[in-house]
């Protein structure tokens, strides 16, 4: 018998994860940490940048109004998820990485004046390229029922950022139970590391996809 894979991010992509646990035949538990809603923000000249960079979907799918006065600048986003969600948006996108926001910067010229639509709540990008940084959507906290965390024990929980690993363990903490009950696969090292003691067994990805992370969190959920 499986464990059930638990799935912490908020909708539509926790959905879309949950179609991806099912298809490896895994069985999906969907019990987000976080709600993503839009911010207010005033999109600068366009004149000023070459292209915008997304690292997660949702700025494309919360962006709102802002986001047609930029529809000129072409898109580099970090992953083909977001690059659907920008192409939807009605953006149009030039590149996607797969392995992450550093190596997808890592191909670019430093000459090039990129505008980063972001979260809030966001780990720092230093690269030059990056001349301007505007959040336009926050991912805010929510705190589970004692109904809801008691459905973690004996399961696998896959984190996609060091914040959800954070908040995790916080929502474990504040509900009494031990964290030894919940194994954990993070989308990387940084995810695993950010709370990083008293797991079953903790597993990283190998690359920062959904593909690698469902496929770090099956042995965690096969094995005894």
């Amino acid at each position: 018998m499986t464990r059930p894979v638990v799935i912490l991010r908020p909708p539509p992509g926790g959905a879309t994860t949950a179609d991806r646990v099912r298809a490896a035949g895994l069985d999906p538990v969907l019990l987000p940490l976080f709600a993503v809603a839009p911010l207010d923000w005033t999109p600068p000249d366009p004149g000023a940048f070459d292209a915008l960079l997304l690292t997660s979907a949702n700025a494309a799918r919360h962006g709102g109004a802002g986001l047609e006065r930029l529809a000129r600048l072409p898109v580099l986003a970090v992953g083909p998820e977001t690059a659907d969600a920008a192409t939807q948006a009605g953006l149009r996108v030039i590149e996607h990485g797969s392995h992450g926001v550093t190596a997808l910067l890592s191909r670019q010229p430093w000459s090039l004046r990129l505008l980063w639509l972001a979260g809030r709540d966001r780990i720092a990008v230093n690269h030059p390229a990056v001349r301007m940084t505007i959040a336009v959507y926050a991912n805010a906290a929510i705190g589970w029922t004692p109904e809801q965390a008691a459905q973690l024990p004996g399961t696998v929980a896959m984190v996609h950022s060091a914040r959800a690993t954070h908040q995790l363990a916080a929502q474990l903490d504040t509900h009494r139970i031990p964290r030894a009950s919940v194994r954990i696969a993070a989308i990387s090292a940084r995810a695993a590391d950010a709370d990083a003691h008293g797991w079953d067994r903790v597993a990283v990805a190998a690359q920062p996809s959904d593909a690698a992370l469902i496929a770090a969190a099956q042995p965690l959920a096969i094995d005894p």
